[in-house]
């Protein structure tokens, strides 16, 4: 039996990005996405709600800013407490999975999602991706960006504007374009160089 479209993207390998499900997944992820952002701010346990609906898994506490943007939501897994601030996007083609007490800043962008190098098969609407996995106790700062394929271990800051190309181990603050260790942490996160 041949594969499907989600079963190549699925498996990290070409798929085409204009299949009628994955079309479909998309689609739904959007409506709940804008049904999230039409919630008045008081709305709190409605909020969650539909967050719970939209990610795949998902610790109790979870908080979701409008307008929070993502390409299927079944594919981001998340523990307890995470809080995505104001305007983040996910792109989850392949799984996005962050661990407990996470920080998102505003407008902070994390893509398991790219496109081809070929031009023939970028051109034909190709798409692909990597994982992106996130460990415990983390804070990402505003506008920053997780490339596919990036690992990054528990008690992890990431400086506001980073570009985080490469994955990087545990207790460390990590900035910059692309991003690099600044600091290092002890297991209570206090600065140790």
């Amino acid at each position: 039996m041949e594969k499907t479209a989600y079963q190549h993207m699925m498996d990290q390998e070409l798929y085409d990005v204009n299949d009628e499900k994955l079309t479909a997944d998309r689609e739904k992820a959007r409506i709940i996405c804008d049904k999230m952002a039409a919630l008045p701010i008081t709305a709190k346990k409605e909020a969650t709600e539909l967050a719970k609906q939209l990610v795949g898994t998902s610790g109790d506490k979870i908080t979701i800013m409008p307008r929070f943007i993502c390409d299927y939501g079944y594919n981001i897994h998340v523990g307890d407490n995470f809080f995505a601030n104001y305007d983040c996007i996910l792109l989850d083609t392949c799984p996005i999975t962050i661990g407990k007490n996470a920080l998102l800043a505003p407008r902070v962008q994390i893509y398991a999602a790219g496109h081809p190098y070929n031009v023939e098969a970028r051109t034909s609407w190709l798409g692909n991706g990597k994982p992106v996995t996130i460990g415990d106790n983390y804070w990402i700062g505003g506008n920053s960006i997780i490339v596919p394929g990036v690992t990054l271990g528990s008690n992890v800051i990431v400086g506001a504007g980073s570009v985080v190309t490469k994955s990087f181990g545990d207790n460390v603050v990590i900035a910059g374009d692309p991003a690099r260790i600044v600091h290092h942490l002890d297991d209570e996160g206090n600065v140790i160089d």
